[in-house]
């Protein structure tokens, strides 16, 4: 992936322009303390880039440029385009966003550049090419970083005009359109294409994104998301005008909302995110969000761009990492697929909204700190091992649908409860292989399921065109699929396939449901075996929604146990082909799905990494045809840990281990067969 020496790169945002320059020498003398190797440089600079519409200087970039270079620092060059400059949205107003409620924005914060004006993607175009024409073969530059961490919608003329636009690319004319969108339904029939107007507080949505015509919405978010991808790449495209051959990114942000990231992923050289769990965060939900960032782009190895040495200046309570975390959960990015391990921020600002965000530098401005030698000694471990690990991969017989317009349609849709988080019930079935140390993959409708044994696709309310006969030729093909309450029920327009859910699913389920019940979330009903096989218990607990559920040819697993429909079926599996299809009639405990997963994992011959224990995280990456265990403890109590019987070595001390081994609280050990 780079240009530099085959390892993982070390180092985070640097903002030497909020600094006088004769700080810069001590902050790379400390860099270097560290082991810090690679600096992102430029991300919110186009102020001082640009002062004025043609002028444009450069010199600052070059001088702290060459001092890291000289002292083995490489780049990460950043655009600059994150925020714009206070003259250009004076001068040309058209740049500022409209927000959810109608409000033309100010000059002022970030995230404020509507990426369908034309007087931005100039300007933005223009600093990058620039930027492309003078950077090109300076060899510090590892990587381009466009932007930084796009998001937010904008409600605008000039997205209005260009939604419209958007729209009859898509639909050809309005008499189709209409029908995409039922619009009949309170009289919303369009007859000028000028007739139409964003969904926001002012049209169709209401506060918490529920909205009274979700087709229009869905697809004012498609198209949102659409547009700031072409914002990125009128940026792209420009540094290619110059630069053919380094790599180019932009940061993610995980599980964030607003963007289909698979959509995106074709588009970035290197998928590249930034991970903030708080203090609270399961250990499982930020695996899983490592997980689909490196199935954006098919299990290539990512950057971890930006996490925070201590602590972050955004959460209500900002709890600082206790010692071994931030080297913990490096690690953790690592055994998932990253080839990097970079901080925000290298020196802790000294004003506005991120003074109380961590740094590797804090202000106390030395290195006599508890988290500058944590960073340290870290350093120095990757610098030892790194090149071992660099450009392995990681196989995955498992694996999980993850679908944002799904999850859009889900949250935009006015009940049947508001309890669904779409999210949290991905990460209930990714938690129970988590917990078996099993890997899985997250993996969008449109990936390629020959390459997997199981295939879940948890609440899959939105079916789009091809998928049902998609997931039909995997279990056909002898694959277990594994669905739940809440699918087949819409097509891609969110409009209800009818003759009972789950709509196209319901031959390879062999079951139809008539209702769906809804109930506050702590108000649960039981799910009663027919038989325990393969269980640890005969009864479990469900709750949120009850689907009713028909047999047709599928087999009842288990029954409900409570209320009018107790007796009835809530889990059933259906044979098809040479495989298997379960349907999950409701949201289930954490041991039903836990007992479920093994059970099916187990027949598919699908076994853990190593035997699992409470607490303690393993994961394999493989390179040259060799395994690499990632073993990590994130208790505070000592755990022993069974590794087998063939020799490994930690990589971490070079220590041989076999059989089994004492693993401390909060550490970690990499072993290599």
């Amino acid at each position: 992936m780079n240009k530099q020496s085959s390892k993982i790169w070390f180092g985070g945002d640097y903002n030497p322009e909020q600094w006088e320059k004769d700080m810069w020498p001590e902050d790379i003398r400390m860099f270097k303390l560290a082991g810090i190797d690679v600096a992102t440089l430029n991300v919110f600079s186009w102020a001082l880039n640009q002062p004025d519409e043609i002028t444009y200087n450069f010199e600052w970039l070059d001088e702290i440029m060459n001092k890291l270079y000289e002292n083995g620092i490489y780049t990460c060059l950043a655009t600059s385009t994150a925020a714009h400059p206070a003259w250009m949205a004076k001068k040309y107003p058209d740049i500022l966003r409209v927000d959810f409620y109608g409000r033309k924005r100010k000059f002022g914060g970030r995230h404020n550049s509507c990426p369908n004006s034309t007087t931005y993607n100039k300007f933005a175009g223009r600093m990058a090419e620039k930027l492309s024409e003078r950077y090109k073969d300076h060899p510090a530059v590892l990587m381009w970083h466009v932007s930084n961490e796009y998001g937010g919608y904008c409600y605008c003329e000039n997205c209005a005009k260009n939604f419209r636009v958007w729209l009859k690319e898509k639909y050809k004319d309005l008499p189709t359109l209409n029908k995409a969108w039922n619009t009949r339904f309170w009289g919303h029939t369009f007859y000028e294409w000028d007739e139409i107007v964003p969904p926001n507080d002012l049209s169709e949505e209401t506060e918490g994104q529920i909205s009274d015509f979700q087709g229009i919405s869905l697809d004012y978010r498609r198209f949102q998301s659409d547009s700031l991808l072409a914002s990125y790449q009128t940026e792209y495209n420009s540094i290619r005008k110059h630069d053919s051959k380094t790599p180019i990114t932009t940061n993610f942000m995980g599980l964030y909302p607003e963007l289909n990231y698979f959509k995106w992923a074709p588009y970035l050289d290197v998928i590249s995110w930034d991970n903030y769990p708080s203090i609270g965060t399961p250990v499982s939900m930020t695996a899983m969000t490592h997980d689909l960032m490196r199935g954006l782009k098919s299990g290539q190895p990512f950057m971890l761009m930006e996490q925070t040495p201590s602590q972050q200046n955004w959460q209500p309570y900002n709890s600082l990492k206790r010692p071994g975390v931030m080297r913990l959960w490096s690690y953790q990015a690592v055994a998932h697929g990253a080839d990097t391990v970079m901080f925000f921020q290298l020196r802790r600002s000294i004003g506005a909204t991120e003074k109380y965000h961590g740094a590797v530098i804090e202000h106390a401005g030395h290195e006599d700190t508890r988290v500058f030698k944590e960073t340290a000694a870290l350093g120095e471990e990757l610098y030892q091992f790194s090149d071992q690990i660099v450009d392995s991969t990681i196989t995955s017989k498992a694996a999980i649908v993850f679908d944002w317009e799904n999850r859009w349609a889900i949250e935009l849709s006015s009940g049947p409860t508001v309890a669904l988080d779409y999210v949290e019930e991905i990460h209930n079935y990714y938690a129970a292989f988590f917990q078996q140390n099993i890997s899985v993959d997250l993996i969008s409708p449109s990936e390629d399921l020959s390459a997997y044994d199981i295939v879940v696709a948890p609440v899959l309310y939105m079916v789009k065109e091809g998928f049902a006969d998609k997931l039909k030729r995997f279990t056909a093909d002898g694959g277990t699929f594994i669905t739940t309450f809440f699918s087949g029920i819409v097509n891609e327009n969110d409009i209800v396939v009818t003759g009972g859910y789950p709509g196209e699913l319901k031959d390879l389920l062999g079951i139809w449901v008539e209702e769906i019940d809804a109930l506050p979330p702590e108000e649960n009903n039981t799910i009663v075996l027919k038989n325990k096989e393969g269980f640890n218990k005969k009864e479990y607990t469900c709750n949120i929604l009850y689907d009713i559920i028909h047999v047709n040819e599928a087999e009842i697993v288990a029954d409900y146990g409570e209320d009018f429909y107790a007796g009835t079926p809530v889990v059933t599996k259906n044979n098809y082909g040479r495989g298997k299809a379960w349907y999950i009639g409701s949201s289930a405990d954490a041991d039903f799905i836990s007992d479920l997963v093994l059970k099916l994992a187990q027949e598919k011959n699908i076994e853990p990494s190593l035997p699992p224990v409470d607490d303690v995280e393993v994961t394999v990456r493989e390179k040259n045809n060799t395994k690499i265990y990632f073993i990590l403890n994130h208790s505070n109590e000592k755990k022993v840990i069974e590794t087998g019987n063939e020799e490994k070595r930690n990589l971490l001390n070079g220590q041989t281990i076999k059989n089994s081994v004492e693993l401390f609280g909060k550490d970690l050990l990499i072993l290599k067969e």
